[in-house]
Parts: structure tokens; C-alpha cells; sequence
């Protein structure tokens, strides 16, 4: 009977510790939320308990979970990074590809934003942050380049376009601020897809006419 209970004891504790653990995630997204929010609008020196109270946890909570400034900085930065990545196959899942890398160049407008309010830090020399911008290249070029490739062999786009050299051109398109500017960087980046789509092979074909092309 002894073994029995003890055999018994990790089933009937699973839901409950998986509860727990969702829980833990769910007050870790909606910190990571809230850090990227109150950075955007207030600087990365911003004080923790004003990242707290959006969060909707305790300070101490924020302590536990990244204990220097740099890391919840650094935890932001990588969970926008992947986020973007992860809009990549479902663009590509839901729409022609063209289009798919449309949305996701535009998507990629959203992140610079963020990348903008984390500016002061991420340029601080501060060791904590020198392994990511190799975190970014590793994760958003592959997810461009498959967008590229499936719009190059659609004949939608040209084919002498890198995946960094796109990354970096956005950004640069990006750079105005203001009012105007998250509208100015959208326009930009449609100007940018157009020049894309220049002297590809089934540039202005419905896409009927595109498979007959190739």
C-alpha cells in the first residue's frame, strides 16, 4: 500500500504543479509586457515598481525573476526577438508570398520600435548585452531568408536581395520619431516592398499567371 500512495503521489500532484507553473508564466509575459511598455515611454531607467504595478505583481516578483536591471532589459529584447521570428511560418501559412513578407517586413517596423526604447542600454557597454545582437542575426535573418526564398521562387520579388542587408534597410527607414514617424517608417517600408518587387520575373502577373511564367 506504501508503494502504491508513493506511486500515486507525482500524478496527483502534476495538475496542481502545472497550474503553478502556468501561473508563474503568465505573471512573466505580462512582466515582460508591461517592462517593454513603460521602457517605450519612459526609458529603460525607469523605476521597477512603476514596471510592477502595469504588471500587476510585486516588486519583489520582478526582483526574483531578473535581479539586475540588465537582465529584464535583455529578456525583453530576446522575447520580442522571438516573437518576430514566430510571425515568419504563420505569415507564410496564411498568405501568397509576397504578401506574407509584406506583413512580416512590417511586423519587423514593430520590433525596431521596442529596440528604439531599449536604445540607452543595449549601447551602454554594458557585457550583459554583447551576446545579443548575434542572438538577433541568428534568429531573424533565417526567418527572412524563408520568406525571400518563397517569394523568389513565386517570381514576386528579385533575387539579390540578403536577409541583413533588408534587416538593416528597414531600420534605417525606420529611423524618424515623432507623431508621424511610426507612419512615416510604414510608408517607407512599402516603398521598399515595391522596390522589391521590381524585376522580379512575375512582377504584375495575377497569381494564375505566375505559375504559367515559371
Amino acid at each position: 500500500m506504501k508503494s502504491s500512495a508513493r506511486a500515486e503521489k507525482p500524478e496527483a500532484q502534476g495538475p496542481a504543479a502545472r497550474g503553478v507553473r502556468a501561473d508563474a508564466q503568465r505573471n512573466l509575459d505580462a512582466l515582460l509586457e508591461a517592462a517593454k511598455a513603460v521602457f517605450g515611454d519612459k526609458g529603460v531607467d525607469a523605476p521597477v515598481r512603476e514596471i510592477a504595478a502595469r504588471a500587476g505583481v510585486g516588486v519583489a516578483t520582478v526582483y526574483r525573476h531578473f535581479p539586475q536591471r540588465s537582465d529584464l532589459v535583455a529578456a525583453v529584447f530576446r522575447r520580442e526577438v522571438d516573437a518576430c521570428a514566430a510571425a515568419a511560418p504563420a505569415l507564410s501559412r496564411e498568405h501568397e508570398p509576397v504578401e506574407a513578407l509584406a506583413r512580416w517586413l512590417r511586423r519587423y517596423t514593430s520590433f525596431i520600435a521596442t529596440k528604439r526604447g531599449l536604445a540607452a542600454a543595449l549601447h551602454s557597454g554594458d557585457p550583459a548585452f554583447d551576446a545579443l545582437p548575434e542572438y538577433f542575426r541568428q534568429h531573424l535573418e533565417p526567418a527572412l531568408q524563408s520568406l525571400l526564398d518563397a517569394a523568389v521562387s513565386a517570381g514576386q520579388v528579385r533575387a539579390d536581395v540578403e536577409p541583413y542587408e533588408l534587416l538593416r534597410a528597414v531600420g534605417n527607414l525606420c529611423i524618424a520619431t515623432g507623431e508621424d514617424g511610426a507612419l512615416h517608417g510604414r510608408r517607407m517600408v512599402d516603398l521598399l516592398i515595391d522596390g522589391l518587387r521590381y524585376g522580379a520575373p512575375g512582377a504584375g502577373l495575377a497569381p494564375g499567371e505566375r505559375r504559367r511564367a515559371r
